[in-house]
């Protein structure tokens, strides 16, 4: 039956593993709103030819006053369609969140969007232009960005979507049933080529992808002819691919980041980068809030929106400052730093203190 409606609705394969249940709820909805078409149809079909004019309505005086309306049958028709509507809502808002919260083995990958390219770079160093190698039957956590304007990442055939907006962070993740290749496409009109701006996810067997890490080929028979050497994770990075988190460190020392951030748990005038990443923090003002990619992200595009509470005001916006790269491996620095613990007092409130006057001190 899956195949059959797949093909009436000409949809494509079902390449990951949350396809199969978007397309659950594609044939509810479909089968639910042309079978209530058809009900109405022939309803009133059935009304047009059964109180057609007949001699009852060519005399009022033969008219029966008094006809019972049936208000249990409007009932069970509005209880009926607001039920099916939050049945639709509640899948709806269960199959976002399964797309949004990865498990913790979920391989992660950065993603920029740039008119008029896609850029995949991962933790271990390497870097593509267009197309993203993934590991069949793993799941994979892509964090997405945008360099310039709006774009939005679409894999039709694993029925996932996400906007990829400048200055922020957002996150998708999926799982490749089967190694082969998937059309990357740009659902948001992003400028005069924008229908030139896909790209193509190849994914390998374990075992190959590994190998293509290394900078092995993969081999022609999953991948067929493709680039055999990664690009820099960075423009201003060595020929040589390195870490995301020596890319880190260098940008944060490029930025002045350390000048107010320590990486060892020492106190400072911001918070330690060590054992952050992944904590609930208290905000100024009340409230709290988990330290990940959306919130690090959040505080150094608008560091006033959220504030840590116990420190000064003192971080300034790098919005337009910094390039998406950077910021990516920033966070892979953090993330690497999650199980350092903070010395002691690097945790509590730090005091009042000067402020430099250089952009770089001030962060």
């Amino acid at each position: 039956m899956n195949e059959l409606l797949r093909t009436i609705l000409f949809l494509p394969r079902q390449a990951s593993t949350i396809a199969d249940d978007i397309d659950k709820l594609h044939y509810f909805v479909i089968i639910a709103t042309m079978g209530g078409a058809l009900l109405v149809t022939l309803v009133g079909g059935f009304f047009l030819f059964r109180y057609r004019r007949t001699a009852v309505q060519k005399d009022p005086s033969r008219r029966v006053l008094g006809a019972t309306h049936a208000i249990w049958l409007e009932a069970v028709v509005v209880v009926a369609l607001f039920g099916m509507f939050i049945s639709w809502w509640v899948i709806g808002f269960w199959q976002f969140m399964a797309i949004r919260v990865p498990p913790e083995n979920a391989l992660e990958i950065y993603v920029t969007g740039k008119q008029w390219m896609w850029k995949f770079a991962y933790p271990q160093g390497a870097s593509t232009i267009s197309t993203l190698y993934v590991p069949a039957g793993r799941p994979v956590k892509l964090i997405l960005t945008s360099r310039d304007v709006i774009h939005s990442f679409y894999v039709p055939d694993f029925r996932l979507k996400q906007d990829a907006l400048p200055g922020r962070l957002s996150t998708l993740w999926f799982e490749v049933k089967e190694p082969g290749r998937y059309d990357i496409l740009c659902t948001e009109y992003c400028g005069v080529s924008h229908s030139t701006m896909w790209g193509e996810v190849i994914a390998l067997p374990p075992e190959e992808y590994e190998r293509w890490l290394q900078g092995e080929a993969p081999g022609p028979d999953v991948a067929g002819p493709v680039d055999l050497r990664p690009s820099a994770v960075l423009d201003y990075a060595p020929a040589e691919p390195v870490s995301m988190v020596r890319q880190g460190e260098l940008a944060a020392a490029q930025h002045g980041c350390l000048r107010c951030h320590t990486l060892d748990g020492t106190p400072h005038l911001g918070p330690t980068w060590a054992g952050l990443y992944g904590t609930t923090i208290p905000l100024e003002g009340g409230g709290n809030t988990r330290v990940d990619e959306a919130y690090i992200t959040e505080s150094m595009m608008d560091p006033l929106a959220r504030i840590h509470a116990g420190y000064q005001r003192i971080m300034p916006s790098y919005l337009g400052q910094i390039r998406p790269a950077e910021t990516s491996a920033i966070i892979e620095l953090m993330k690497s730093l999650r199980d350092v613990r903070p010395k002691p007092g690097a945790e509590a409130p730090w005091g009042t203190v000067d402020v430099p006057e250089t952009r770089e001190g001030r962060q």
